[in-house]
């Protein structure tokens, strides 16, 4: 596919293009595939402002971390400068909400949450709490009295941050032996696999977007491995599919690159796939 070229000739993101392509394709995905080129956009405009981070990555650390289960991105790692934090936070409020992704009700709690004093630590705890070596407790994580939708806006606004401590990491932190299936770079869930052309199996973060290597088939959600216990169905080309498993009732949308043209493309793939979403949910997974 030739990506486009806006005015001064630089080429467009190859997401864009894509995305662009679904929406021609699959009118019905034209509202989502929207709301994700401009969370796209806001996220590219502030992640060019973070600056490149100092995060302590010896192989000995890393290896002492790993024996853990510890993510090596501890919240002092990321550099987040907290007047920009603000401004993204309320600007992927603002984008959900126009989308109508988010209540009203959601969004101006999250817009004074994000004038309070306090929002620097609530935002720390719930990095922290949220690794996967604290558990999936998702009700420890934030105040109780916090909007139902707080933790996906907050997901999406720190997403820039630490996709600069991904770039830090990504050829200097040795993950290959990492064996949990939540992220050895910030600690949260995967949010979608891949399977490779060589048919090697990757997990790919739903909160930094980075990505490690995950053996067998068995369910990264509670490390069921009988496979008697999961469940796998697919789109009619198989480029996409869903494995659910029972025990937990969690599914994974996974992108099996051996029947597509491109590598995967979490930002385009995510919304490609969101009719494999709703046969999950009709048949009583969670994602």
């Amino acid at each position: 596919m030739t990506e486009r070229r806006p005015r001064g000739g630089r080429a467009e993101p190859r997401e864009l293009v894509e995305l662009r392509q679904l929406k021609s394709t699959h009118p019905e995905l034209a509202a989502a595939v929207d709301m994700q080129v401009e969370l796209i956009g806001m996220q590219r405009r502030v992640q060019a402002r973070v600056p490149l981070p100092w995060i302590q990555a010896d192989a000995e650390w890393v290896r002492s971390q790993r024996a853990q289960g510890r993510p090596v991105v501890r919240f002092g790692d990321i550099p987040i400068e907290w007047s920009d934090f603000r401004l993204t936070l309320r600007q992927t409020a603002d984008i959900l909400r126009r989308f109508d992704a988010l209540d009203e009700a959601d969004y101006r709690a999250i817009l004074q949450m994000g004038r309070s004093g306090s929002l620097e630590g609530l935002v720390g705890q719930w990095y922290e709490t949220s690794a996967g070596i604290h558990g999936r407790d998702a009700r420890a994580r934030l105040p109780p009295d916090a909007p139902a939708a707080l933790e996906q806006v907050l997901v999406l606004a720190l997403r820039p941050f630490l996709a600069r401590c991904v770039d830090a990491l990504a050829s200097r932190a040795d993950l290959a032996t990492w064996s949990y299936g939540y992220c050895p770079l910030c600690g949260w869930e995967p949010d979608f696999g891949a399977i490779t052309e060589s048919g090697d199996r990757r997990l790919i973060c739903g909160r930094c977007l980075g990505q490690w290597p995950h053996e067998g088939a068995g369910c990264p959600f509670c490390g069921n491995d009988d496979r008697s216990g999961m469940r796998s169905f697919a789109m009619g080309d198989g480029r996409y599919r869903v494995e659910a498993c029972d025990v937990c009732r969690r599914y994974l949308k996974v992108h099996d690159a051996r029947y597509a043209p491109r590598p995967v493309l979490v930002a385009v793939d995510s919304i490609a796939t969101l009719p494999l979403d709703a046969a999950a949910m009709q048949r009583g997974y969670l994602a």
